[in-house]
């Protein structure tokens, strides 16, 4: 799994400085320790000095980018974004302990200049430019502005990003600046531009959908990709020549398409460099491959269960979803995917923020197992036992739960299966391969339950308006199609708030609404286990920190 460091949520099986969506499992490997987000990573720091020059860093992907456009609703997937983070410019970089500095290569200074309207000035470095030679200007960033602002749906995107907020982008004191004014205050401003694609790809939708639907046709970094192998199942990234920056120690960055249970073999027979080790099995054989350490760092990435709410679904009803939820032992998932891996394992009990993170605090009272109360509510509910499902109006109650293809998402399946048996409910497990989970299936909203995991960030606030707020004509990563204008009214108020403390407060208010309405179950978040090759260096456990691939190399 791979953690976007700073502002949306990635989806992991597959969000930026915010959550990303993922769908591999969040089942990981150690010798005890916790699942906690800390201050500290797991990366074999050396002084670039200590390392050879060139190399090959050998990477994993689920699955080819169903475009390379991050920005775009089909490419904000955790494959997408590990493909986009060494070759497209970011505005702040984040440490191990999420603190968030300026990233220089791109920019010489990004400052709030004001907040009466909130104004924030970015200055661009004077070195950077495309890929094709073109100096980056202020344009890009009005125009990435305008792409993600909402105002025109034929834009079709991930995530607004705060930009639903943004009043208009002027040029500073030369091309070389761009001042940013909101109409409202945006909290996480923080998050926005990273990354920044050129005003190629973002200057109208059709651009938007297809210039990078296949590769990237321009980029900004010390990588760019230089071949895509359909057949090989393989990307290739080579140095950028138009890189300005430090020099990269390595030559390439190969991505290969493998399913997850390849990926131990992979890493006993010297084919990756680094992978994460699902599963206390995959760990204990990684760890006994020749040349391979294990690198382990807590990340903010957690799996969970999302409901289908949409209108006319089986689980459209609220109550109907609080009370699936009470009969699902999620303490009981957590030690069948932790024991062993974490000490004490618990479950997640915020959608916003990790254990370990400022704010975090347990809202979960409303979905507490109790499977007497869950049988109660669905008699209430008019849900009757008719032998061993319940029915109600002529339907029954028989639910579809749908996941990425790996046997830990399936044994976690397999748990809630028999816990819904015991009140009466029937679940169906369905696994879809990795390419098309969420293009085929959650996204079409073609399930009544989507096992996936959220990635998470430094900026956290990003995620309410991402995934909770509903709005019908413009989902972003609202998976669950569930939502109100009371909870969206709130989620606008919290980003609004400029305030750190009160905006933590706000966002707990907004969480206890999203627990209220069943939006979705939290099972645990990932101990961050990574099998690497000993000589790898500045390169494994991150956590919460960004990578930098200058410095990635192999010891000499």
């Amino acid at each position: 799994m791979r953690i976007r460091v700073p502002g949306t949520r990635i989806a992991v099986a597959v969000v930026a400085i915010g959550l990303i969506v993922t769908g591999c499992s969040d089942n990981s490997g150690g010798s005890g320790g916790t699942s906690t987000v800390g201050s500290t990573n797991d990366i074999n720091p050396r002084d670039p000095s200590e390392l050879r020059e060139g190399g090959n860093l050998r990477l994993d992907l689920s699955a080819f980018p169903s475009s390379f456009n991050y920005l775009h609703i089909d490419g904000g997937t955790e494959d997408g974004f590990a493909v986009v983070e060494p070759t497209m410019p970011q505005a702040f970089l984040s440490d191990a302990a999420g603190q968030l500095t300026i990233d220089h290569n791109y920019f010489t200074d990004i400052q709030l200049t004001g907040t009466a309207p909130q104004q924030v000035t970015y200055t661009i470095n004077p070195k950077a430019v495309w890929s094709d030679g073109t100096p980056i200007t202020w344009e890009d960033l009005r125009s990435e502005a305008n792409a993600l602002s909402g105002r025109d749906s034929a834009f079709l995107v991930s995530s607004t990003s705060g930009f639903e907020r943004v009043e208009k982008v002027e040029r500073g004191v030369d091309d070389r600046q761009a001042i940013v004014t909101f109409n409202q205050p945006y909290a996480e401003w923080k998050g926005q531009f990273s990354p920044l694609y050129p005003k190629a790809v973002t200057e109208n939708p059709q651009a938007f959908d297809s210039v990078d639907r296949d590769s990237l046709a321009i980029s900004s970094g010390p990588f760019e990709v230089t071949n895509i192998d359909r057949a090989q199942n393989r990307i290739t990234l080579g140095r950028n020549p138009k890189w300005w920056g430090d020099t990269p120690k390595i030559d390439t960055v190969t991505f290969s398409v493998l399913d997850n249970s390849a990926l131990l073999p992979a890493i006993q027979n010297n084919e990756l460099d680094i992978a994460y080790m699902s599963g206390i099995e995959n760990v204990t054989g990684a760890r006994n491959a020749k040349n391979v350490v294990i690198r382990r760092t807590p990340m903010p990435t957690w799996s969970h269960l999302t409901f289908n709410g949409a209108p006319g679904a089986l689980l459209a009803d609220p109550q109907l979803r609080i009370a699936i939820s009470k009969a699902i032992d999620r303490q009981g998932i957590t030690t069948a995917g932790q024991n062993g891996i974490v000490d004490d394992p618990k479950p997640l009990n915020n959608h916003v923020f990790v254990a370990g993170q400022k704010g975090y605090q347990d809202n979960s009272a409303p979905v507490a197992y109790d499977p007497a109360a869950a049988a109660k509510m669905l008699d209430d509910l008019g849900w009757k036992l008719n032998g061993d499902v319940r029915e109600k109006d002529g339907r029954k109650l028989e639910i579809r739960d749908v996941m990425y293809q790996q046997d830990q998402w399936v044994q976690t399946a397999q748990i809630v299966q028999q816990n819904l048996a015991a009140v009466g409910v029937k679940l169906n497990i369905q696994t879809v391969p990795g390419s098309g989970l969420f293009k085929d299936v959650v996204d079409p909203g073609n399930f009544d339950i989507a096992q996936f995991s959220w990635g998470g960030s430094v900026l956290p606030l990003g995620a309410l308006p991402q995934i909770y707020a509903y709005d019908p004509n413009n989902l972003q990563g609202n998976k669950a199609r569930i939502g109100s204008p009371e909870l969206n009214a709130l989620i606008d108020q919290t980003i609004s708030e400029l305030d750190p403390e009160k905006a933590i407060a706000l966002a707990n208010q907004c969480d206890q609404m999203i627990w209220a309405e069943g939006y979705s179950l939290p099972l645990y978040q990932a101990a961050g286990t990574y099998a690497v090759r000993d000589n790898l260096a500045n390169y494994g456990a991150f956590g919460l920190a960004s990578r930098d691939y200058t410095k990635v190399g192999f010891l000499k």
